[in-house]
């Protein structure tokens, strides 16, 4: 029938801003390769978690909450082109970002 219990794939030491925490996760993607992307709200910005790693990579914003370009205030809905292209709803800055991949 399937698993009877469920496999942490991001996050589960605690609310935080370590590379192995979350804090206030808001949305997913889910990409070919299985990278899970998580919007955090509270951290304001986009984490790539990569199956097998335990510590996740800053793929969007990262720089703290704002309105600069490579900033994000309370980042909400993450997309995730073919080509690795991020695309995240920025809730209170009222626009959408793009990241091409290896930007942050």
């Amino acid at each position: 029938m399937g698993e009877t219990s469920g496999t942490i794939v991001a996050g589960g030491n605690g609310e935080g801003s370590r590379l192995n925490q979350l804090n206030r996760p808001t949305y997913i993607f889910v990409d070919v390769n299985h990278a899970v992307y998580v919007s955090g709200r509270d951290n304001h910005h986009v984490m790539k978690w990569v199956k097998g790693v335990k510590e996740r990579i800053v793929v969007a914003g990262g720089r703290g909450y704002g309105n600069a370009l490579t900033q994000l205030s309370y980042p909400r809905g993450v997309f995730v082109d073919p080509l690795g292209t991020v695309y995240v709803a920025d809730e209170e800055n009222h626009r959408v970002m793009r990241w091409y991949k290896g930007e942050t």
